[in-house]
């Protein structure tokens, strides 16, 4: 078990984002890389301190010299992401990175050609973004953000090791999720219905609402149905959206004593009570690897997607204390990150 202190919070699953870069930083032999975002730019400053400069670096991609970067981010706005990237594609970029589906697909979508490297997307097969896990066959490659979609119920289950008594839970999960497919059609996994199923059928006895957001407005709602109904614990998927007003519902927790589980250590590093699930800043920066490869003439078909080989669970005994929560020592003795 590894002990952090806490840490300045930067949410990157799906938030990642480049400075805009002079035009003629071109050098010989250097490659341009494409990011393609539904956030909005960052500066060079959060690139850095997030890990993903000085991960290319040591891969030998120093930025300026003999790599450049050309961002296109929709802030916030997923319509968009097409015609972003048909601009990178007529831009010529020697690769473009895409974390999120939707700016995977729509990557896929816009180039045959041109090597794509996606990161933190749940389903790529069923989204068309390859022919198998092992050969995905055409330009695009990457890092799936789960495994197994069992995982996304462990949170709540480790959650009731904390608070047994638990019985009214608010789950604030993206809405849909409806994601375009490469082909043209949607997919929908259902998490909102396939989740009920597994928490009832493995801890019987929990009224559970659900809340699919795909808005502040949204949010807003399932946090003040917490307040009123009360709930007894609060249930937060992952989403670009949910992770910008992460700041806001850790607070809300806190501050009406709610007991939180999340899938991403980032939210436990904000505030927030309990997490389980892959870890963010490990898969950005394992697709960095594929990025590496491809610049260097490697064919995406030929990488096999990558799954998370470990999950981790992060408690957070500073907000345990602060709710009046002890933790249960077998619980602590399993954890990866306990912040205190």
């Amino acid at each position: 078990m590894r002990r952090i202190e806490r840490r300045r919070f930067l949410f990157a699953a799906g938030a990642l984002a480049a400075a805009p870069l002079a035009r003629g930083q071109n050098s010989s032999g250097a490659r341009t890389l494409g990011v393609l975002s539904p956030s909005p730019p960052r500066t060079l400053e959060y690139w850095e301190k997030i890990g993903v400069l000085p991960k290319l670096k040591s891969l030998g991609w120093t930025y300026g010299q003999n790599l450049r970067i050309e961002g296109a981010f929709s802030s916030g706005s997923l319509d968009r992401l097409p015609e972003l990237a048909e601009g990178l594609v007529r831009k010529g970029v020697d690769g473009i990175w895409a974390p999120t589906p939707p700016a995977a697909v729509a990557a896929a979508r816009a180039t045959r050609k041109i090597p794509v490297v996606f990161v933190r997307v749940v389903w790529p097969l069923e989204l068309g973004l390859g022919e198998s896990l092992t050969r995905p066959g055409g330009n695009v490659t990457g890092v799936a953000s789960i495994a197994d979609p069992e995982i996304l119920v462990k949170p709540p289950l480790f959650l009731l090791e904390i608070v047994p008594g638990a019985k009214r839970w608010i789950a604030i999960n993206p809405r849909g999720v409806i994601y375009k497919t490469v082909s043209g059609g949607e997919f929908s996994p259902k998490f909102d219905v396939w989740l009920q199923e597994k928490l009832e059928a493995l801890a019987p006895g929990r009224e559970r609402r659900e809340h699919l957001v795909a808005s502040v407005t949204d949010i807003d709602a399932a946090l003040e149905e917490a307040r009123t109904w009360p709930a007894h614990a609060l249930y937060v998927g992952g989403s670009p959206l949910i992770g910008a007003q992460i700041k806001r519902i850790v607070e809300f927790a806190l501050r009406h004593r709610l007991p939180s589980c999340y899938l991403e250590t980032p939210f436990v590093e904000a505030g927030g009570l309990l997490s389980y699930g892959s870890n963010v800043w490990e898969t950005i920066l394992d697709s960095l690897e594929y990025v590496d490869a491809v610049l260097r003439g490697a064919n995406p078909g030929e990488l096999p997607i990558r799954l998370p080989t470990k999950m981790e669970l992060a408690i957070n005994l500073n907000t345990a204390k602060a709710l009046g929560l002890p933790v249960p020592q077998s619980l602590l003795l399993r954890a990866d990150k306990v912040i205190e």
